[in-house]
């Protein structure tokens, strides 16, 4: 079943929303439709759709990660349009990591690289193959933005959350420092290696209270919930959203 929104518009276009924006932040799935409704985009959303498979992929278990990746396709084959993804790690999988996971099946390989040709992370949809870096939107402070490890390094996007961001209405964009340093979530990387990974989130949150900021931005999820947690436990003040609920702002 697919669920439809706008339905007399021109553009279609398909979420794949991640299980974790599913799961846990629907609100930021909401707001993807609000920003692509409001520039004219016609959103479907496949309800079949479930986890990429790069967890599992990331941590050696190709075995499992197939499955999930097979079934990402076939679903995903029976739509049209371009699919939108609100996360650099799966929208990094569905690029990179099925053409590596299916490299030497002939069969499916083909199937992987149709798929991968069609998937983009939101930011780099908007503006990239929409041309748009002015969405309407409006944020009323200061806020910072923490470019996730996968949006950066496996995709090369940067730009463009930044020229998004650098257009909301009475926002006060503040750079953070070392911006480019992991957050320590990594997937798989925070269970293995705990230590580390708490100590590359303490730095991080230094950084973000250094900006005076109240309010981070990020694009991926995974690092949502890693940034959110830590200030929690810390007992901090300050919130992690993302970049889609910022552009989604309109009051």
């Amino acid at each position: 079943m697919i669920q439809r929104y706008n339905s007399g518009m021109a553009e279609t276009v398909q979420l794949f929303v991640t299980c974790l924006v599913d799961t846990f932040f629907p609100e930021t799935g909401e707001a993807i439709v609000r920003v692509l409704n409001r520039l004219g985009v016609r959103v479907e959303f496949p309800a079949e759709q479930t986890c990429c498979g790069q967890p599992a992929f990331n941590a050696g278990l190709r075995s499992d990660a197939r499955p999930l990746a097979e079934h990402t396709i076939r679903i995903f084959e029976r739509t049209s349009g371009l699919v939108i993804i609100p996360s650099g790690s799966c929208a990094a999988m569905v690029r990179h990591g099925y053409l590596e996971l299916f490299k030497d099946d002939p069969d499916w390989l083909p199937r992987a690289e149709a798929l991968a040709e069609r998937a983009y992370e939101f930011t780099e949809y908007l503006v990239d193959v929409r041309g748009v870096t002015e969405v309407g939107a409006r944020w009323e402070g200061k806020l910072t933005y923490h470019p996730s490890c996968h949006l950066l390094r496996g995709l090369g996007v940067d730009r463009q959350p930044r020229l998004l961001l650098s257009h909301v209405k009475d926002a006060e964009i503040v750079e953070l420092p070392e911006r480019e340093d992991c957050c320590g979530f990594g997937g798989v990387f925070s269970v293995e290696h705990p230590e580390l990974s708490a100590e590359f989130l303490k730095r991080k949150i230094s950084n973000f209270e250094k900006t005076g900021a109240p309010t981070l931005v990020v694009a991926d999820t995974g690092c949502r919930m890693h940034l959110a947690g830590g200030l929690a436990r810390q007992g901090k003040g300050q919130r992690v959203v993302h970049i889609a609920e910022v552009l989604a702002g309109n009051e």
